[in-house]
Order: C-alpha cells, then sequence, then structure tokens
C-alpha cells in the first residue's frame, strides 16, 4: 500500500501518438476549465456587483474568450515543437498533476484508485500576462473609478467647508445681535421681578420671556466672560432700548422691594448742597415729562402743613426741627439727603422732597439711639455735621475737626467758621477768593454769626454726608482748640494754643493771599 501511495505518477510524451494523446487530454481540461471560468463570471456578476476583478470579467467577456483561446494554442504548439525539438537522451519533460487515491476499507490488494486532476484559475491568470488591451481598459477604469472617488471627496469636503462657514457667520451674527437692544426705539419700560437667589441662567430665562433680551443663553455666557456676579434681587424697571451690558449692570445696582413706576429721568444732589442748590438742580433737571421749577419747590419746602404732614410720618427725624421763631433760613435745610433720585410720572415737588426725607430718616434710623445715649439731637447732630462737611475733605481731617467744635462747645468758645458766614451772606457754595475769605465780615448780623454768637447755629447749613454725620456722632478725643487749612494743598493743620494757630495762619493763609481760593 504505502509503495502505491509513493508512486510518482506522470504522463510521458515517447512518441506521437501519446503526444497526441497528451496533447488532446490538456486541450479538453483547458477547455473545459475556460468554460467554467464563463459560467463563474456570470454566475458572480449577477449575484453582485462588488468587486472590480469580477467586473472586469463581465465587461471584457469577450477578450477573456480570445485570451483563454490563445492560452490553448501556446500550450498546444509548445508542447508539440519541445517534443520535435528535445534532443535524444534527455527525458521528456513531466508535468506534475495532483492524485488522489482512495483505499477500500476492505480490499486487501493494493490497487491504484481512480485519479483525479485539479487546476485553479489562478493557476493560469498566472501564467500568462493580460494582453496590452486588457490593462489599458483596466487602467483607465481605475483611473476613471479614482477620478470619480476624488469628486466625491472634494465635493464632500466643499460642502463640509461651506457649511462651516455658514455657521460661523450665522453663529457670530446671532451673537452680535443678541449682544444689542431688542429695539433701540423703545421707550417704555418693562418691570420684571428678580427672585432673591436667582443664577445667571435664571436671570437670562426672565429676561428673555419678558423680551427684554433675545438670548437668556448669551447673557449667561456674557456675564460670565465679563465677570458680572452679584446680581441684585427686587423689582426693576428695563426697557427694550437698552443693551446687555446696561442691563447686566443695572442689575447689581439693586432692585425696589416693591414694584415702582418707571423712572423718567434722574435727579442728582451732590454732598454739601444748600437747598437753594438743590432746587435749581431740580429745575435743571427737569425734562418733557417731569417739570419742577426751583421757584415750586422752594414753596413746598416751605410750606407749613407740608412740613407738619412730614413730622407725623418720620417723628425721630423731624421731631427737633428749628421753628421760624429761631431765625433759621429754611426749617428743612440739611434734611434732604444728598442722593441719586430718579423722575416717574408721579413725581412733583411733594413726593420729591419726601424722597429725601425719607431717605434720610433710613439713613440716620442707625443713629438714632446712639443719639439718645449721649444727649444729642438729631438737629444738633446735622448742623455741627454740615460745617464738618465744607470744612474737611477726608475722614480723618474730619474727625478732628469734629473733636475741635466739640472741645470749643464744651469750653464756651465761639465756633468762629466762615462756613456759617457764608452762608448768612448768601455765598456759600459759590466761588470766593483767599482774600474774600480771609476779609469775611465776622460783625454781621445773623443768627449764624458763629463769631459772635456762642454755640451753635439755629440749624444746618447745608446737606451733609452720610461720612460728615458718622464723624459727627464718633468724632475723635483731642485737645485741638484751632485749625487752619492750606487751600493750595487742602492740608489741615490743628493746634491747641492761639500762638500756635496764628503762626500757622500766618503762614499758610496771610501768605498766600493774592492767590484766588477754590470754592466752598
Amino acid at each position: 500500500m504505502l509503495k502505491i501511495m509513493k508512486k510518482e505518477v506522470i504522463f510521458l510524451t515517447e512518441n506521437s501518438q501519446d503526444n497526441e494523446k497528451q496533447l488532446s487530454f490538456k486541450e479538453q481540461i483547458l477547455r473545459d476549465f475556460a468554460n467554467s471560468q464563463k459560467e463563474e463570471a456570470s454566475s458572480q456578476i449577477e449575484e453582485t456587483a462588488l468587486s472590480d476583478q469580477e467586473n472586469t470579467v463581465l465587461t471584457d467577456k469577450d477578450d477573456s474568450d480570445s485570451h483563454l483561446s490563445d492560452l490553448l494554442h501556446k500550450d498546444a504548439s509548445s508542447t508539440i515543437l519541445a517534443n520535435e525539438e528535445e534532443p535524444e537522451g534527455r527525458e521528456p519533460a513531466r508535468v506534475p498533476v495532483e492524485v488522489s487515491y482512495q483505499k477500500e476499507s476492505d480490499t486487501t490488494n493494493d490497487e491504484p484508485l481512480a485519479k483525479t486532476a485539479t487546476y485553479r484559475r489562478d493557476d493560469l491568470v498566472q501564467q500568462e500576462p493580460l494582453s496590452r488591451t486588457a490593462k489599458e481598459r483596466q487602467a483607465n477604469k481605475k483611473k476613471r473609478q479614482n477620478n470619480v472617488a476624488k469628486r466625491i471627496v472634494w465635493t464632500i469636503v466643499g460642502l463640509l467647508l461651506v457649511s462651516l462657514a455658514v455657521t460661523g457667520v450665522f453663529v457670530y451674527n446671532y451673537i452680535d445681535s443678541a449682544l444689542k437692544p431688542v429695539d433701540s426705539k423703545a421707550t417704555e419700560y418693562v418691570t420684571i421681578e428678580i427672585p432673591s437667589g436667582s443664577s445667571a441662567k435664571e436671570i437670562g430665562a426672565i429676561l428673555e420671556k419678558k423680551g427684554l433680551i433675545k438670548s437668556g443663553q448669551v447673557f449667561n455666557y456674557y456675564t460670565k466672560f465679563k465677570s458680572y456676579a452679584n446680581f441684585q434681587s427686587g423689582y426693576y424697571n428695563l426697557q427694550k432700548s437698552m443693551d446687555l451690558d446696561s442691563i447686566a449692570r443695572a442689575l447689581q445696582e439693586g432692585g425696589t422691594p416693591t414694584p415702582q413706576p418707571p423712572s423718567l429721568g434722574k435727579l442728582v444732589i451732590p454732598e454739601g448742597y444748600t437747598l437753594d442748590q438743590i432746587a435749581e438742580a431740580v429745575e435743571q433737571s427737569s425734562n418733557k415729562k417731569v417739570s419742577i421749577s426751583a421757584k415750586d419747590f422752594l414753596a413746598k419746602a416751605q410750606d407749613e402743613n407740608f412740613i407738619s404732614k412730614m413730622a407725623e410720618k418720620y417723628p425721630r427725624l423731624l421731631s427737633g426741627l428749628p421753628t421760624k421763631e429761631t431765625g433759621v433760613k429754611y426749617r428743612l435745610e440739611g434734611y434732604l439727603f444728598p442722593a441719586t433720585y430718579n423722575y416717574t410720572t408721579d413725581t412733583n415737588a411733594e413726593t420729591l422732597l419726601e424722597q429725601m426725607l425719607e431717605a434720610m430718616d433710613a439713613k440716620l434710623s442707625a443713629y438714632y439711639d446712639t443719639l439718645e445715649g449721649k444727649n444729642l439731637t438729631v438737629n444738633e447732630v446735622l448742623t455741627l455735621a454740615s460745617l464738618v462737611e465744607k470744612e474737611g475733605s477726608t475722614d480723618e481731617d474730619r474727625k478732628n475737626i469734629a473733636s475741635v467744635f466739640y472741645n470749643r462747645l464744651n469750653q464756651g468758645m465761639p465756633l468762629q467758621s466762615n462756613i456759617a458766614i457764608l452762608y448768612a451772606q448768601g455765598k456759600l457754595g459759590k466761588k470766593t477768593t483767599l482774600a474774600e475769605d480771609a476779609t469775611i465780615d465776622t460783625n454781621i448780623d445773623s443768627v449764624y454769626n458763629v463769631y459772635k454768637n456762642t454755640g451753635l447755629m439755629p440749624g444746618p447749613v447745608d446737606s451733609p454726608s452720610l461720612s460728615a454725620i458718622e464723624v459727627t456722632v464718633n468724632p475723635y478725643k483731642t485737645d485741638y482748640l484751632y485749625f487752619v487749612a492750606n487751600t493750595e494743598t487742602g492740608t489741615v493743620y490743628f493746634s491747641t494754643t492761639y500762638e500756635e494757630h496764628a503762626k500757622n495762619v500766618e503762614e499758610h493763609v496771610n501768605s498766600k493771599l493774592t492767590q484766588s481760593s477754590s470754592s466752598n
């Protein structure tokens, strides 16, 4: 059995007859293979069009037939030629053929089994190169396919780039538009409420719902980018003509605890303004919607019925209000708190005055108990604070100046403040020269002449700031009895004796009499 399996089986071309047989067998095999390849290619083309090789077989069917026929003739011719030219004594060429043997399970005699010859398509395809025409056709087809693929890829890339560009332009325009006012010509106000603890995202949603901004999301990102924080709760009156930045700043200022009429204008009252100056500011800030003259404002400020009504409403503030009999110029002088006020549709002289009184009452509410403990009245504190406001420019100087006034009051000395004299002359708040200040009439007949009269004036001479009120309530404890300020540098020089004071006056005032002083 082993001997049979190891035997090599070959077909030898020993004579022409054997050659004819050999050639006839090979031609048959090749012809059968060619037919099988045609059938295989046809079935594969019907099943799928995904394979490039199979598409080539389908397209070039005639070329394949011609090519296989050439292979058959070339192979047969080469075989005959080899047999004719083969030198004597040399063994003929051998064609290896795969042979399989089968063994009968019950057979004891070693007999050769049927032989099976197998040829693969690849073997024949690789033996002979494609014709030049087929190669060119395949190359052109691949080139066309590559060109189509490139066009598709570049088309997709182009579309993506265009899409990105369009998206970028859209996003930019959207954000730019969201930062601008919703309606730049809008004049009406929209009242909103910002609950306590609201985040920027939640506030943005409220603003967008009310139509004050175009995008709550943009508001959220913008406030974070600009580091806006500490938004205050309360009610706000906002306009659609406000941009995102203006709205964000307004929300930081704080709203009102209850809804208020929208603002139609603003009135700014600086610290240290007299009532006459306040009246002028009211008239100048008037507009088409709210118009209040200085005359009407002063008339209401001196209306006794109005003053009585306010005294009932704010008893702790106005209980010690000076009477007309004391000789005061205005009973409400110094009681109107310097701040910024809003005009509304309901604003008039009376409502505006009440706002100012209400603001002063609110500021002093923290000091009422302290004043009672120190046996001081509101009128005394405001009167003294009105002098401190004008005499000093820093809190440090003001605390020392307040101590000087208290020390002089305690010793029965006149206050000797030019501020009170200038008020009596109607010059307080107006620009004067240093010479005018130095030659001020200290003999003027007035209840405000604190050179001749000891003690305090009957009432304040201006509206002091909260800082001046604070240092007046809590001054430094010193032994100073005198002070004088250098009008050029603003430095205040304090002394405990008159001799020191006279020296300071000569050095810092008299030597500069030819120069102008700043306004008081």
